[in-house]
């Protein structure tokens, strides 16, 4: 018990000390890692948002159950156009 009761004073006095240590003035705290640069803003966020809409679109259009009356063929055809010229106009 005598053993048990000094273990848990030691362990109090080292975590106490080094509490101290750590928050002690005129001791220079490790200094902070300097943020990494901010990325370049994306400069035409809706084209994006637009070429990833008309991903989930295609999707959409190749998993659907029915159809779409003769149009899904065609509708896909149409949106992989569409992505490519907004891929193209990514470019310039």
């Amino acid at each position: 018990m005598k053993a048990r009761v000094i273990t848990v004073c030691l362990a109090s006095l080292f975590a106490l000390a080094l509490l101290f240590t750590a928050a002690a003035p005129g001791v220079p705290a490790t200094p902070a890692p300097s943020p990494a640069p901010a990325a370049a803003p994306e400069p035409h966020p809706q084209i994006r948002a637009a070429i990833d809409a008309l991903r989930r679109a295609r999707a959409h259009l190749q998993e659907a159950k029915h159809d779409f009356g003769g149009h899904r063929d065609e509708a896909i055809r149409a949106v992989d156009h569409a992505a490519e010229q907004l891929e193209i106009c990514l470019k310039y």
